[in-house]
Formats: structure tokens, C-alpha cells, sequence
């Protein structure tokens, strides 16, 4: 198999020791430059040229026994994670809290905000580039050397795996990509605990178009003698039925675990809450709530293991008090309170405003957006309009990415947005933040960055927020084999 980069997107002069590269940012050789990649950056962009498509786990099944099957290890307690929303908040929630107990714990999460390196961490450290380069150039040479066409999340999974186990962790808590059953991760044999957090319907071409059928995708990371803990908004009869064929240990409910008052605290029958008279449905305490049932579930079944350390009540509280980056994560900016989000659909969209409403009642707001081209534009557009005085405080963006919607797109959704912020001229998010912080702070507005985790990144720096960031070499790039892989699949779904 060969992991080079496309011949028509780069010339490479390898008498330098970092490779010199003409590369174009833009996709095309129409505006190229001549730059020095570091290594990293060129493992990064070779690693997202690839395009393979899997519909099984053979790649990974291969891909693992080549590196030896490491989270097969039974001193190592794997958590595995799935769900349609939520499921990265858990997975950070009780990562942290195990942390917090005394374990050393490597977490595998996706997608990444502003570096691929978010991606895999220990302890909360993010992965260095020197070791991404390391095991990277592992993987990929167990592919070739194996006949392995795996795809980018199964390379990043392998990856995860050989870091983790070469660092010594005691606890691994993995949160699945796409689906469960066919997942990358989904090669690990013996979870000490398995969670959905919930199930709707996403990806409905290749996971199935009923909440029934994606269930049971996502149950598929259900394993023999593990527990299975599921959140409030899952089909129950589909999973415990599957957890009854698989043999798990149990099927749990975060009510079976904390009691249903505890899970009813503050809500009303419809989960609820009320808030300035608003409705809204906060989605962190509910992701609050499975990680903390999780976190004590496996106390319960681990009472006597000489490998789990107990966890207080004060390691859950402050564990799970954390949440991601980008789920209604509030910075304040020049005085201006900036509320960063990746609502990035309908529902999402919805959810936002509502709780910016709810939290945020007498103050106008003024938004910053993008969107992918694959989501419901007309629909993400009414939403938000539904939230502004009029259309001008709407600031349209397109972040540097092969997947985004272009401005033209989603003025041709709904033509109000024709009236909001933009300039096709200089489509770069830095420029729409900057303008967007002033006028908010001239207005004394709220200032909201939400839609596409790709306009993250930039939207990130242009606030002035320092942390671990990759090139534009790389997030030129970033998705482009994915794009192609999704592309493909769809189509040979539909033709089946």
C-alpha cells in the first residue's frame, strides 16, 4: 500500500533533511508556495490524503495484531464509549475523574479543535509531536509491510493504541468515531464497561435511517461479561436485547445507578430544565450524570481489584465538572462574553439558542458562523436568524477546508443572510471574529462562534486563546481523504 501524497499536490526535493514541498493551500497547484514541512506536518498530511474505505474491521483487526493486540493487556482497564451525542464529554468526564482517583489514563477522543494531538492524551497532556511522528511512521510502516489498506481513523487508532501501552497506562477510555459495531476501536476484547450515552439519528447512510437501526451499530460495542450503561435517550428494548444475545454482565441505567430523583433534580417530565422561563434541555448535566453513573458502576464491579483505585465523591464532582472545549465554552474578550459552540445542525442549532436564551435573556447577541456543505443550510440559518435582532449581526464565515459550505451557498439557502456580515473577498474567519468582537463590544452584545468544528481553530486564535494549534499546512488539508472516503461510501450505499 502506499501512504504518498497525491504527485500532482506536491514536488518534494529530498535532499533536505525536513523535505522541501511546493504545495498549494488552496488544494489546486494555482497559488503555489515553497515551504520547509517539519515532520510532523508532513506525517499529518500524509496520514489525511488517505482515502480508504472500510465496511468491516479486518484493516484493524490486521492493524492490531500486528502491533500486538496491546489493550488486550489485563492490567490495562479499557472503558469503551459510544453514542450519537455526548459521548466525548463522557469519555473526558470519567478520563478525568479516574485521573483524579490516582490512575494513569489514556483517552482517545475525535474529532480535534485546533491540533490532531487533542486527539490522544494522557492525564490531560496532549500527545507531542515527536511521538506522533514516532508511532505514526510505526503504523504506517506495519501497513505496508502487512498489505493493510487502513483508513485515517484506523491508523490514528493503532497509533492511540502502541502510545498508550508504550507509556504505561493503567486505564484506557475510548470514545468510538462512527457507529460501534464496525468502529476502529472496536477491536478491544474485554471493556471493564461499556456506555451509550445516547441514539439519534446521524449518519443515516451508512448507520441506518430508524433510531432502531443505528442502536444497534452503536450496541455492537457491547462484549461478553462487561457491563453495559446506558443514558436517558436510547431505544431500550433494542440494546438490552442485544446486551442479552452478547452475554454482558448487566444493562444499567444512570437511575439504576444514582436513583431517579438524583436524575430528575431540577427537570420536568420532557428532561427539561427552566431557566429566566426558558426551556432548554443542558446537555452537560446530562453527560454529567452518565459519567458519574459510569465512574460508580465500575466501583461497584471493581470493589475488589487489585488494579482500580477508588474514586471519591469528590474525584466524580470535580471529574465531571469538566467539559470540552467548544460545548458552550465562555471566554470574555475586550469585556465582550464570547460563547464558543460547534452546534453544527438543526437540532444542535436549537439547543444553543435555547440555552443562550435561557442563560443570556436581556442581552442581544451577535453571531459568528459557518457551516460544513453536508448540513441542512435553510434550516441552521432559520435558527439562528431566530435569535438576532436583524440579519446584519449574523457574521458568515468559510473555514480553509474542502468540506465547508461556501457563503454563496448559504445566502442561496435563505436569502436574509444576503443582509448579514461577510466579504467574499476575504473569506478568512480571523477577519469576521475581529469585526464581530468590536461591534459586540460597542453594542454590549454577546458574542457567539458557533457551527464547523474546522472554523474552530482559527476562530480560537484570532480571540487570542494560546494553546496547542497545527499549521495551515496541515488544517489545509485536514478531512480531504475523509471528504472522498464519505463521498464514495454514500454512493455505494445508494446503489445498493
Amino acid at each position: 500500500m502506499n501512504f504518498l501524497l497525491p504527485s500532482s499536490a506536491v514536488t518534494i526535493d529530498n535532499t533536505l533533511s525536513s523535505c522541501k514541498y511546493k504545495v498549494s493551500l488552496s488544494g489546486t497547484m494555482a497559488e503555489e508556495i515553497e515551504c520547509e514541512y517539519t515532520e510532523y506536518e508532513k506525517n499529518l498530511r500524509k496520514l489525511y490524503h488517505i482515502d480508504n474505505v472500510k465496511r468491516d474491521l479486518l484493516n484493524m483487526e490486521e492493524l492490531n495484531d500486528a502491533l500486538g493486540k496491546p489493550l488486550d493487556d489485563p492490567n490495562i482497564i479499557v472503558i469503551h464509549v459510544a453514542g450519537t451525542n455526548g459521548k466525548g464529554s463522557v469519555a473526558l468526564k470519567v478520563a478525568k475523574s479516574l485521573e483524579l482517583g490516582g490512575h494513569k489514563v489514556g483517552l482517545l477522543i475525535s474529532p480535534h479543535i485546533s491540533s490532531f494531538r487533542e486527539r490522544i492524551s494522557i492525564n490531560g497532556n496532549l500527545i507531542s509531536e515527536s511521538q506522533v511522528n514516532k508511532h505514526l511512521q510505526k503504523i504506517f510502516r506495519l501497513c505496508n509491510e502487512n498489505s493493510i489498506p487502513a483508513t485515517f481513523f484506523e491508523i490514528t487508532t493503532g497509533l492511540s493504541f502502541s502510545y498508550f501501552v508504550e507509556s504505561g497506562v493503567d486505564v484506557v477510555v475510548l470514545e468510538t468515531g462512527l457507529g460501534g459495531r464496525l468502529d476502529a476501536t472496536n477491536v478491544v476484547t474485554k471493556p471493564k464497561l461499556c456506555i451509550i450515552t445516547s441514539i439519534g439519528l446521524e449518519h443515516t447512510a451508512i448507520l441506518g435511517n430508524t433510531v432502531e437501526l443505528i442502536a444497534a451499530e452503536k450496541a455492537g460495542i457491547i462484549k461478553k461479561s462487561a457491563p453495559i450503561l446506558v443514558g436517558p435517550n436510547v431505544p431500550h428494548e433494542v440494546i438490552r436485547e442485544i446486551a442479552k444475545e452478547k452475554e454482558a454482565e448487566g444493562y444499567y441505567t444512570c437511575e439504576d445507578i444514582l436513583g431517579i430523583d438524583h436524575c430528575k433534580d431540577n427537570r420536568d417530565d420532557n428532561d427539561a430544565m427552566i431557566l429566566n422561563g426558558v426551556k432548554y434541555i443542558d446537555y452537560d448535566v446530562e453527560n454529567s450524570r452518565v459519567a458519574a453513573s459510569a465512574l460508580k458502576l465500575l466501583q461497584m464491579k471493581n470493589s475488589n481489584s487489585l488494579l482500580f483505585k477508588r474514586i471519591s465523591e469528590d474525584h466524580i464532582m470535580r471529574g465531571t465538572s469538566q467539559r470540552p472545549n467548544c460545548r458552550f465554552e465562555e471566554i470574555v474578550k475586550q469585556s465582550v462574553r464570547v460563547i464558543l459552540d460547534i452546534a453544527h445542525n438543526p437540532p444542535a442549532m436549537k439547543t444553543l439558542i435555547a440555552k443562550l436564551q435561557a442563560t443570556y435573556p436581556d442581552q442581544e447577541k451577535r453571531i459568528v458562523v459557518g457551516f460544513s456543505a453536508d448540513k441542512d443550510l435553510t434550516q441552521c440559518s432559520n435558527a439562528l436568524l431566530s435569535v438576532v435582532r436583524n440579519p446584519s449581526a449574523i457574521h458568515l464565515v468559510e473555514a480553509v477546508n474542502l468540506r465547508a459550505a461556501k457563503i454563496e451557498k448559504i445566502i442561496d439557502a435563505d436569502p436574509k443572510m444576503g443582509q448579514s456580515n461577510f466579504d467574499v473577498k476575504d473569506r478568512s474567519i480571523s477577519v469576521q471574529v475581529k469585526l464581530a468582537l468590536t461591534l459586540a463590544e460597542k453594542n454590549n452584545e454577546i458574542l457567539v462562534v458557533c457551527g464547523s468544528v474546522f472554523l474552530m481553530s482559527e476562530a480560537r486564535e484570532a480571540l487570542g486563546i494560546q494553546e496547542a494549534r497545527d499549521s495551515k499546512l496541515i488544517t489545509s488539508v485536514a478531512g480531504s481523504g475523509l471528504l472522498k472516503c464519505k463521498q464514495r461510501l454514500e454512493s455505494e450505499t445508494k446503489k445498493e
